[in-house]
């Protein structure tokens, strides 16, 4: 995009910006229930656009004056200020410009969507399916942190403690801005409970993050399901143990399976199994439609093999290393805890930047 279209582009986007605010203070807008919530949505998607546009405007504006009096002439005291300042303008504006590049591209339609979790112990025993529950809290201490809801969908307890697997699903608007960046394989090096000698072990665990699907995006017709209730085998009290309420349905075209156990009703396993369902033949459907999407996906969801990783935690040197964008931090138990904005914050930076390379390239 070069500049005059991008100016063009900036310049209809504040006049819509500015149609939709005068808009929401009518009464016939205000009185529309539906209208008014449309509107309000897109006045605050456009928000940080249109101010970071008046703020590259005006530092403009800023730039100009001073590059006026350095043409000037005069006063040599003036003219050296108006150098400097030009400097740190001249900084300002090119900042202000990557940012409104970065704004402009478009956006994930997923962003916004709530997402359904899975965590899965891979390859080191028990240890993986404690680090897997550790993995778990850490995700849901930073949903609380961001303010987003989680719910438990479904689990398998490991022996050791921990979990085979835990699904949850995660509410909140931007869930799965802040989460998608987590699938991948997850390495953990420390030295387990159950070791005697003191030796450091390796071990791994699985993250798939999809976002969750609406009926009308993953068309399922009920003569494509197979629905089997059996009892369930989980913890959740004597009544979840003694009926069938534990539900597993299965996609016959794709061979999807999702078992579901973790509440005593029926009906509201069956409603969780077809969630999680549907996300992952959203999932199957945006890697067939993108074969890019496809080698991304393959990638979240792994083998569990060591050799597949995105990030290790190294617990004896309290390091963290981000893989992908090559970047240690050294506060493993703040990140443990749920302080994971920062890691986020950086993988977000990284892959902005590099869409933003791909689109200047072409």
């Amino acid at each position: 995009m070069n500049a005059t279209s991008m100016w063009d582009k900036l310049l209809r986007v504040e006049e819509r910006f500015e149609e939709i605010g005068e808009k929401l203070t009518t009464p016939d807008v205000i009185s529309n229930r539906e209208q008014f919530s449309k509107l309000s949505k897109e006045h605050k998607e456009l928000t940080p656009l249109v101010a970071t546009f008046r703020a590259f405007r005006k530092v403009r504006e800023e730039l100009r004056g001073s590059k006026e009096i350095i043409d000037a002439g005069g006063d040599r005291e003036m003219i050296e200020l108006a150098i400097e300042e030009s400097r740190m303008l001249t900084q300002e504006v090119e900042a202000l410009e990557n940012e409104l590049k970065i704004l402009l591209m478009p956006k994930d339609p997923n962003d916004d969507k709530n997402i359904i979790i899975e965590v899965r112990a891979g390859a080191g025993g028990d240890e993986a399916g404690i680090f897997a529950g550790e993995l778990f809290r850490m995700y849901t201490r930073y949903a609380e942190r961001r303010g987003f809801r989680v719910e438990l969908m479904n689990t398998s307890d490991a022996t050791a403690g921990g979990f085979k697997e835990v699904i949850a699903m995660v509410t909140g608007e931007g869930a799965y801005s802040r989460f998608k960046y987590e699938a991948g394989v997850h390495r953990v090096q420390r030295v387990p409970k159950t070791e005697t000698q003191g030796r450091v072990h390796t071990s791994t665990v699985t993250v798939v993050v999809l976002p969750e699907a609406e009926e009308v995006e993953v068309d399922i017709q009920d003569k494509d399901l197979r629905i089997d209730v059996y009892r369930s085998g989980g913890h959740g009290g004597q009544s979840v143990n003694t009926t069938d309420s534990a539900v597993r349905i299965t996609h016959l075209p794709t061979n999807t399976v999702v078992a579901i156990q973790d509440e005593k009703s029926q009906l509201k396993n069956k409603d969780k199994a077809m969630k999680v369902l549907r996300a992952r033949l959203y999932e199957m459907k945006k890697r067939e439609a993108d074969e890019a999407q496809r080698a991304l996906t393959k990638g979240q969801i792994g083998s569990g093999d060591r050799s597949e990783k995105i990030r290790t935690y190294n617990f004896p040197q309290s390091r963290i290393t981000d893989h992908r964008i090559n970047v240690s931090v050294h506060n493993v138990e703040e990140v443990m805890a749920g302080e994971l904005d920062d890691l986020v914050d950086q993988l977000t930076t990284h892959y902005q930047a590099e869409a933003l390379r791909g689109e200047t390239e072409q």
